[in-house]
């Protein structure tokens, strides 16, 4: 009998791994803790400790060696919890409402990227297409693990506007900070010379692929919000498959993808549109549901994945880089937010809080991964270690207090809201 067949399989072993993790970081909080934080910091600890315990586990997938893997899964997963934000909001409100969003996009993103590209390029000594690739990829908020921070799913509220304004702003920056990662790779192809990439860069990286994401995203969200609306759909649309929300994620991302847009704007807005359409239907909530019970697996899965490939990037994590990746968070982020906001109708506190929860995430990954996989970088190494440590990071600094710091604002939106209701109410007697 051979015994090669008792030895055991790294691919089973890895498995195994993953099951343990996430049963243990989603299960151990709510042993101990009445209000337990995000579970996104231990997904990616336990991740490490398997890692070291059985070093050879995820060889296959270094990001360094491998980086179409790590641009597929973070695709998938941003791609969804886009449609799904869209979906999300009940109410668009007015210019009010939407103004700190656009002054975070505005001001707030422009800003983080000019800074850490000049803390990469000056501190960390990366080349200039390396340190604005840092900054377009860190720059940009993270829809898929603000979950805390956001509005309510549909139909359930919760339209505090420091949670409109964090839910907006991640579901726009992931696609508006495509153009920087474009103009990275111009710089790192073509050289810092904009006589050689600066007009295409403007009108076809900036203008075109922008404006296609946002009228082709519109347009496809209206035509499945009609379709989902038809009374041959109603069954289908409020207990059928919650996979219809795929078909529109799909369509809008590949469409647009096809026609050389941004296919993460079109998501966002397909859902945005999409919602419009009868947006106090029912069928909303349950297309939420299967999105982000999906978008849910594949990230804790790739978070467990993420943590176990930081060991390998380690020795290329030297305290420079940690300076930036601690600095993006506590100090670049923070300011940055502030300046963008200043003047709006937020409160100091709301506008200090949209400020620091600027969390950092698996659009990252992609971003990256993207980059690596269309030009090659001289920084490549250092900059996966720097982005996973910032990404480690944010989800202990931001998941660990996120939770509680928004409970406590939901609290005093709501009871200036009832005190606002008994005044009118007393006007009205």
């Amino acid at each position: 009998m051979d015994d090669a067949r008792f030895g055991f399989d790294l691919y089973h072993i890895l498995l195994v791994a993953l099951g343990a993790s996430l049963l243990v970081s989603y299960w151990l909080p709510h042993l101990f803790l009445r209000r337990p934080p995000a579970a996104t910091a231990l997904l990616m600890g336990c991740g490490m400790v398997g890692s070291l315990l059985f070093p050879g586990v995820v060889a296959g997938i270094d990001p360094t060696d491998n980086p179409a893997i790590w641009e597929t899964a973070a695709e998938l997963v941003v791609i969804i919890v886009l449609f799904a934000t869209g979906l999300r909001i009940d109410d668009l409100g007015g210019r009010r409402l939407w103004g700190p969003t656009v002054r975070l996009l505005a001001i707030t993103m422009p800003l983080t990227i000019a800074a850490v590209a000049f803390l990469g390029w000056a501190l960390a000594g990366l080349t200039l297409g390396g340190a604005i690739l840092l900054g377009a990829v860190l720059a940009p908020t993270d829809p898929v693990l603000a979950g805390d921070l956001q509005i309510g799913p549909p139909l359930e509220g919760k339209e505090h506007p420091v949670r409109f304004a964090l839910t907006t702003e991640a579901g726009l920056n992931d696609g508006l900070a495509f153009p920087f990662v474009y103009l990275a790779l111009h710089i790192a192809s073509q050289g810092a010379n904009p006589a050689g990439w600066l007009v295409e860069w403007l009108a076809w990286d900036v203008l075109y692929r922008i404006a296609v994401g946002t009228v082709l995203g519109a347009g496809i969200g209206w035509l499945l919000g009609r379709i989902l609306a038809l009374p041959a759909w109603n069954t289908a649309s409020v207990s059928g498959p919650g996979v219809l929300v795929l078909a529109g994620v799909f369509l809008a991302y590949g469409t647009v993808e096809l026609v050389e847009g941004y296919g993460f704007i079109a998501a966002f807005v397909a859902g945005l549109v999409c919602r419009r359409v009868e947006a106090r239907h029912r069928f909303h909530r349950h297309l939420h549901s299967f999105a982000n019970s999906v978008e849910h697996a594949i990230t804790a899965i790739l978070l467990v994945l993420l943590g176990s490939v930081m060991p390998s990037l380690w020795p290329l994590l030297d305290w420079k880089l940690s300076v930036i990746g601690f600095g993006l968070i506590l100090v670049v982020r923070p300011l940055a937010g502030m300046i963008g906001l200043w003047g709006t109708s937020l409160s100091l506190r709301s506008r200090a809080v949209v400020s620091v929860y600027g969390v950092r995430g698996i659009g990252s990954l992609f971003y990256l991964a993207y980059a690596a996989t269309h030009v090659e970088f001289i920084d490549e190494g250092p900059l996966w270690a720097v982005v996973a440590f910032t990404i480690f990071a944010s989800t202990v600094i931001h998941g660990l207090t996120a939770s509680a710091t928004v409970a406590v604002l939901d609290r005093e939106y709501e009871e200036r809201e009832e005190a606002e209701g008994e005044e009118d109410g007393r006007a009205q007697g």
